[in-house]
């Protein structure tokens, strides 16, 4: 008898299996090749954000922002807003240090990483809000928690914060977006 979670073998054959065909599991998490063969996990596709009426995948804008020879890392989340529905807000780490001290070369280069992510995927990606960090919040093993992302770029309470590997870092961010919000 075949067990499951749900104690309820036929919905989780429906579920699991029925999509893609019984040699075929699909988590929820989309991957991509590259030329070598190798395998490149992008992340859950069903984390989608609908920007004025388009769907578009966190994934998508956050290896956009990747490819751009300056981001190191970054995490995108959606914001409310009122006429577009969500606004996409991205969290980004710089190779080589820290953001340029100059507001005005920061500026320029959010318009930069904006600027590729419209090349790479279309305009209607580039994100509103880019926010320069020094880290992420990260759970013990490496997991970015993109809820308490969404948490501080839609000024909500923050969530449970128990798992982070560190929770200054979420500190430092709030007080980081509120500045950039005043």
């Amino acid at each position: 008898m075949l067990r499951t979670i749900w104690k309820d073998p036929e919905r989780y054959r429906q579920v699991y299996w029925s999509r893609f065909g019984p040699s075929v599991y699909f988590p929820g998490d989309g991957a991509k090749r590259d030329e070598d063969g190798d395998f490149w996990l992008l992340g859950r596709i069903d984390d989608v954000l609908n920007p004025a009426g388009h769907r578009i995948g966190t994934a998508e804008v956050e290896s956009a922002l990747v490819s751009h020879p300056r981001v190191a890392e970054a995490a995108v989340v959606g914001r409310p807003h009122e006429i577009k529905g969500d606004a996409i807000a991205a969290f980004v780490l710089l190779r080589g240090g820290p953001p340029p001290a100059d507001a005005g070369e920061r500026a320029r280069l959010a318009d930069a990483l904006r600027d590729h992510v419209g090349d790479e995927i279309g305009k209607i990606a580039r994100p509103d809000d880019v926010h320069f960090c020094a880290d992420l919040p990260k759970t013990r093993s490496g997991k970015i928690m993109r809820r308490l992302l969404r948490d501080i770029a839609s000024g909500r309470a923050l969530g449970d914060t128990t798992t982070l590997a560190d929770p200054a870092v979420v500190d430092a961010l709030r007080r980081q977006y509120a500045a950039a919000e005043d």
